[in-house]
């Protein structure tokens, strides 16, 4: 069981729950922000707070999880109910955070505020891992990253910026102390060929998986 620093945040973005996904929330405590509740049920989980404006929230919900205490907030704010519900994560001592239904989902742009969010929280200390079932991110700082992935499955190196000595190993296409320009498609649609070692000497990017999707081998 993982330690009770490890928050699964419930966003509102697409979810389909798989092994892996329960994997990532074993032994998690659970903030719910907003229509990420809807997933509470599924996943067998009981959220202790329920964050947001409940603008999003579908019909019934409220009333089928009545019990679960709220943290309401103006639907005029600054922040959205994910960052809301992020932040009292961490106010409750989360070192590592789980993104559940961070992609997909009916607002574009709240799905792209989570992954840029993803690498700033990564910035400020925190572990972070974005699911949808479908689809895993993780935040790519300077530094040595491994990825347990299936061989065979594909996965995206996403710059936000232009990065410096970039290289792959257990990947199909492997790179060796690679710049990549800011927006370049270089790094696109790579296929693990096994756990995947990522190194990275300066910039900021995302690596995001498809685990169950083998077309690229």
């Amino acid at each position: 069981m993982r330690s009770n620093s490890t928050f699964a945040v419930l966003l509102g973005g697409t979810l389909e729950i798989d092994d892996r996904v329960l994997e990532l929330i074993q032994g998690a405590r659970v903030i719910a922000a907003d229509g990420g509740m809807r997933h509470a049920q599924a996943l067998g989980v009981l959220p202790e707070v329920w964050v947001g404006d409940f603008d999003s929230t579908p019909d019934g919900l409220s009333e089928f999880h009545a019990a679960t205490p709220r943290m309401p907030f103006p639907a005029e704010k600054n922040f959205t109910d994910g960052e809301l519900a992020i932040e009292q994560a961490i106010e409750r001592g989360a070192t590592r955070l789980v993104l559940i239904g961070s992609f997909g989902g009916e607002r574009t742009d709240h799905a792209l505020s989570h992954l840029l969010l993803a690498v700033t929280l990564a910035e400020r200390g925190f572990e972070v891992v974005l699911t949808s079932g479908q689809e895993e991110a993780v935040p790519l700082l300077p530094g040595l990253r491994e990825l347990d992935l299936p061989a065979g499955s594909l996965f995206s190196v996403i710059a936000f910026s232009a990065l410096t000595g970039l290289s792959l190993r257990g990947a199909k296409y492997p790179l060796d102390q690679a710049d990549i320009a800011f927006g370049a498609s270089r790094t696109i649609s790579n296929v693990a060929q096994g756990p995947v070692t990522v190194r990275l000497n300066a910039g900021r990017a995302l690596i995001i998986a498809r685990p169950h999707d083998f077309s690229g081998a």
